[in-house]
């Protein structure tokens, strides 16, 4: 039976990464190793038919959309729906500045996001009610296919406990590095395949510089 085959791609490395903010919809580059990751993952996917390309709109995703669809020969399109989680009034700070500026909320975790959220933002079940639909489409719309969309961990990690049958409080269970590559085939009888997880060109080159 022919699959839609899903290359779903975490973007680069932000600028910001040391400060350990939350970024959610708030709209940070991403590094020149970010865009090195990028540039790996476009040599990566040459030898793949790729049909089309989608992103979030938020610039560290569609910034490194453009550069491996330049590779590609692939305009990508901007999907409002693959934005990260909205962090609401945490979004762009640590959570020290937080806490000190909103102390009525020292107690949140995102460990418990499934069922809460910050003041203004998104719970779990919501960003899924967000996201999948405009997954959905996307595979409905490039039946036996190869597609592929750059987007974010909080999205990807959606996406990938749909393709797993996994509840959503699973959510954090997955690991996505800056620049990874998952791969999730989607067959007409409804049956998900998650094919590689975390993976791709930059986890294999992390891998060597360990040894």
């Amino acid at each position: 039976m022919e699959a839609t085959r899903l290359y779903l791609i975490r973007h680069g490395q932000v600028v910001n990464h040391h400060e350990l903010r939350y970024n959610g919809h708030f709209d940070v580059d991403i590094t020149e190793k970010g865009v090195a990751q990028m540039e790996a993952l476009s040599g990566y996917l040459r030898k793949v038919s790729i049909k089309a390309m989608y992103s979030s709109d938020l610039q560290r995703a569609f910034k490194g959309a453009e550069i491996i669809g330049a590779g590609l020969d692939i305009r990508p399109v901007k999907v409002h729906a693959l934005k990260e989680l909205h962090l609401g009034r945490w979004e762009g700070l640590t959570r020290k500045e937080a806490v000190e500026r909103f102390p009525e909320e020292a107690h949140f975790t995102f460990r418990n996001l499934a069922t809460s959220k910050v003041k203004g933002g998104e719970s779990l079940r919501e960003l899924t009610e967000r996201v999948m639909p405009a997954i959905n489409g996307i595979i409905a719309n490039h039946r036996g296919e190869a597609v592929c969309t750059v987007a974010h961990g909080g999205v990807n990690r959606v996406i990938l406990c749909d393709a797993m049958g996994l509840p959503i409080e699973n959510f954090f269970r997955i690991e996505q590095d800056y620049g990874c590559l998952n791969i999730i085939d989607y067959f007409d009888d409804g049956v998900k395949v998650v094919k590689l997880l975390n993976g791709g060109p930059n986890q294999e080159m992390s891998v060597t510089e360990l040894y």
